[in-house]
């Protein structure tokens, strides 16, 4: 599946990295400023509408199964090359589509984090921002872990943690960066360029850690 190409709506080239959190029914629940450029709208237009509203017809099918997989366990994330259509044919450009299932929270839930360059920036995408010392060395294991989909038990358990301990952190990291929940956290550290971009398992990039 990986192979397949997805046709996107028509979207302005803009600087930086798309990103966008879908719930478990794939409705747009929140994004980054470059995404509804990339896309052409705005939070009103976009948010809440169906990821699959975006993608051209032929190709909704499989790209739903490839979420499906996702959100069913059988995998952390997929990465498959995507095809946006600007406002001419000459315009258009592929650029590659990374999902990943974050996991966790009381109740447990799963969002999906998907991410993509923007026109014109290739895989070799940046995300400017000033990299200040924000986490500690086991804020950024917690934040790796949350990024990779892993939910709180084992997660507690690779780091000699507690869930409560776990938890706390979490709490920490939410508040550090400003967002309300699991999904949001792992949006904004791409965003800011706390993850790197491409990077599996999820790594934060060093500059972030005190």
């Amino acid at each position: 599946m990986t192979g397949s190409t997805f046709l996107l709506s028509p979207a302005p080239a803009a600087p930086g990295l798309c990103v966008a959190s879908l719930d478990k029914t794939l409705a747009i629940q929140q994004a980054n400023q470059e995404f509804f450029r990339q896309f052409n709208g705005s939070s009103e237009d976009l948010c809440g509408r169906n990821f699959r509203d975006v993608v051209h017809p032929s190709a909704q099918q499989p790209l739903v199964r490839q979420f499906a997989n996702l959100l069913e366990g059988k995998h952390q994330r997929f990465v498959t090359p995507v095809l946006a259509v600007g406002p001419g044919e000459e315009s258009a450009f592929t650029v590659p589509l990374t999902a990943v299932a974050v996991r966790g929270g009381v109740p447990d839930t799963t969002a999906i984090l998907v991410m993509m360059p923007t026109a014109g920036d290739g895989e070799g995408a940046r995300v400017v921002s000033r990299r200040k010392k924000i986490l500690s060395a086991m804020d950024a294991r917690i934040l790796e872990g949350i990024a990779a989909g892993v939910s709180t038990i084992p997660l507690a358990a690779s780091l000699y943690l507690s869930r409560q301990g776990v938890e706390y952190h979490v709490t920490c990291l939410l508040r550090k960066l400003k967002v309300p929940n699991r999904a949001a956290l792992v949006s904004r550290a791409y965003s800011m360029g706390v993850l790197k971009v491409g990077a599996w398992p999820p790594e934060v990039v060093e500059d972030f850690v005190k």
